[in-house]
């Protein structure tokens, strides 16, 4: 088998067989195929796409390039959720012992943060103590015990997907329905789940800004799921705004705890039933969808899923008291508002540059070595279609630094204030079962 005949192949619009895409994903991963040759399939796929089952068979080609994670000592059906990512997106801390507390065990497996704001496991570490660094007989015995464990990812989970997303970062073949689906699945089903719920954002906070791409990006991955033998579904959400109201370590954590208590901000908390609902059906801890949202808000108001919280963060070394004393997490050393210029409507607020107006605040990393500043970030108090009088605060910068001059010029240029009406954004657009 050679590779330049796998290129042409791919090139002419042909499907490859399981063989051919196993040849390149081993041979490439073990430093036998060069980059140019990697790349110029990379790019191959990116005009002539994928069938369904090329796309299936390359995601499993990525899963079985490094460790898979067997979670079968965990009782019970195993439901993961992934979201692709945006701005102040705080379900999984909520998620996590929500759906844990109706006897769904969540395996979670997380990552750090490289950009807005931190990842789950930096949110996380903001409660004093709390840490990740435990070995998977702990983890699995956790699980079991709480229902609810949160570990770090495996350094050589998905070696494949690690090594040709560089490659697709440097040869403009990112944006490629195919490659991002196979990228996103081969993590989640390494990580040993057995039945997956994805939230796919869309929206100017989001990877896919269309909405068309992000429905196209859902079916493609929902579609891998299910044909290597993972439930899988997804959810379509906005992301056009940030969703929540605090972008930002420690106050994520506060919103997360406001939530638990049924105080949550609107969109988080429907978005979250809405999520969990979907991993409980899945679970088979609930029949139909309506039967696990009334759980699920049953356990928001009667303090279960609280109590689960507290819980999960006490059993990974973290100081619980924080869940009923939230001044105890890291505090900002200024908090300063934002006044509107003038009266009208929100009519936008650009999520991604909120996001990067928080990390530089130090919410977020810059780059791979960046600290984090775990007590800074921003509380919304207006959102899109949220009326505003002149000199009413838009929101609440937390800094640890005085001056915050630039990043208030930044927010000001992130939100725009309409004398018209304008209607608060769709959250929910559309689901994609098998």
């Amino acid at each position: 088998m050679r590779m330049y005949d796998i290129i042409e192949k791919k090139r002419n619009g042909q499907a490859l067989t399981t063989e051919e895409i196993n040849y390149f994903i081993d041979g490439y991963t073990n430093g036998n195929i060069p980059d140019y040759q990697a790349s110029a399939l990379l790019m191959a796929i990116y005009f002539q796409d994928m069938t369904d089952d090329e796309r299936a068979q390359i995601t499993k080609a990525m899963v079985e390039s490094g460790d898979q994670i067997d979670l079968s000592e965990i009782d019970g059906i195993k439901v993961d959720k992934h979201s692709t990512g945006g701005v102040g997106d705080t379900t999984t801390l909520i998620l996590a012992p929500l759906v844990a507390s109706l006897g769904v065990p969540v395996a979670k497996m997380s990552g750090r943060g490289l950009g807005h704001t931190g990842g789950t496991i930096d949110k996380l570490e903001a409660v004093p103590g709390f840490h990740v660094e435990i070995t998977n007989d702990e983890f699995i015995e956790l699980v079991n015990k709480n229902k609810v464990a949160v570990v770090g990812q495996s350094g050589n989970l998905t070696p494949a997907d690690k090594k040709l997303y560089g490659l697709r970062d440097v040869t403009a073949t990112v944006n490629s329905i195919p490659l991002i689906a196979s990228s996103i699945m081969s993590k989640k089903i390494a990580s040993g789940a057995d039945a997956i719920v994805l939230d796919v954002k869309t929206g100017a906070g989001a990877f896919m800004k269309e909405l068309n791409d992000a429905k196209a990006l859902a079916k493609a991955m929902v579609t891998i799921g299910n044909k290597v033998g993972r439930n899988t579904m997804a959810v379509i959400s906005d992301m056009s705004q940030p969703l929540g109201n605090a972008i930002g370590n420690a106050l994520e954590i506060n919103e997360a705890i406001d939530t638990l208590q049924g105080k949550g901000p609107k969109d988080l908390t429907e978005l979250c039933l809405t999520l969990g609902s979907q991993m409980v059906v899945l679970a088979e801890k609930a029949e139909t969808l309506e039967e696990a949202r009334a759980k699920l808000q049953e356990n928001l108001h009667n303090g279960k899923a609280l109590n689960q919280f507290k819980t999960f963060l006490s059993s990974q070394g973290g100081d619980a008291t924080v869940v009923d004393q939230p001044h105890l997490l890291p505090q900002a050393s200024f908090k300063v508002d934002l006044p509107a210029k003038k009266g009208g409507t929100v009519a936008e607020i650009i999520a991604d540059d909120i996001g990067t107006a928080a990390m530089m605040l130090g919410a977020g990393r810059a780059t791979k070595e960046s600290e984090i500043d775990l007590a800074v970030g921003l509380v919304l108090h207006k959102k899109i279609g949220d009326k505003v009088e002149a000199g009413e605060s838009l929101l609440t910068i937390h800094s640890n630094s005085e001056n915050v001059d630039e990043v208030k010029e930044k927010l000001y240029a992130s939100i725009t204030i309409s004398e018209e009406i304008i209607d608060a954004p769709t959250l929910i657009y559309d689901t994609v079962t098998k």
